[in-house]
């Protein structure tokens, strides 16, 4: 089904470039912060579901199609970017679904965090860039391409959650030390700024 000595290579090469600091990974543990990892699940499924995405389609070659029209890339970072700026900036204030307050109990809606998780995935130019270059050269020609490629991407998809949820807990940990403290106002800032930081990521790559 899949040669075992791309494999060897690909599993420590994919965790590595999981998790290493990023967009996804960023809004993971900001999101764990603010809301707790239960409620960022949903965010991470709209994350897993890009990156699957992403995956296929650089091997269709429909990646290459994104890459020769910029403009429509382009697009789709700004409108993404724009979208995680608002919250962010909303998290500052600490206004917005996504802001908490002292007595906070209630839920986030999921379709919101899903399409965060999935916009961020999809708009990461560096996403596309990886599964380009990386992800064709484990594929073994001379065997069938999609239990390969179903293969592939479940190690891509599991890597990917694994590490999403390392800092999602980290940001937990973290929220629940500045609440436990008072610093409410500072941890929603904290949220807001991690937000913005994303966003800046997308319009700046």
């Amino acid at each position: 089904m899949i040669d075992t000595t791309l494999l060897a290579v690909f599993i420590p090469t994919i965790f590595f470039v999981s998790i290493t600091p990023g967009m996804c990974m960023t809004l993971a543990m900001t999101l764990g912060m603010s809301i707790g990892v239960r409620r960022t699940l949903f965010m991470m499924f709209g994350e897993l579901l890009g990156v699957a995405s992403v995956a296929i389609a650089a091997v269709m070659g429909v990646a290459a199609v994104m890459l020769n029209y910029p403009s429509a890339f382009a697009a789709l970072k700004i409108i993404g970017g724009i979208y995680l700026a608002y919250i962010g900036i909303n998290m500052w204030r600490s206004k917005g679904k996504l802001a908490i307050s002292k007595d906070d109990n209630g839920e986030r809606q999921p379709l919101q965090l899903f399409s965060q998780g999935f916009v961020t995935a999809i708009a990461n130019p560096k996403g596309w860039a990886f599964m380009v270059s990386l992800l064709p050269p484990f594929i073994n020609q001379s065997m069938p391409l999609a239990p390969q490629l179903s293969f592939l991407v479940a190690i891509i998809l599991l890597s990917e959650f694994i590490c999403m949820m390392l800092y999602a807990t980290g940001g937990k940990t973290i929220g629940k030390l500045l609440t436990s403290q008072g610093n409410v106002k500072l941890l929603n800032r904290i949220s807001g700024g991690l937000m913005l930081c994303v966003a800046l990521w997308l319009f700046a790559s």
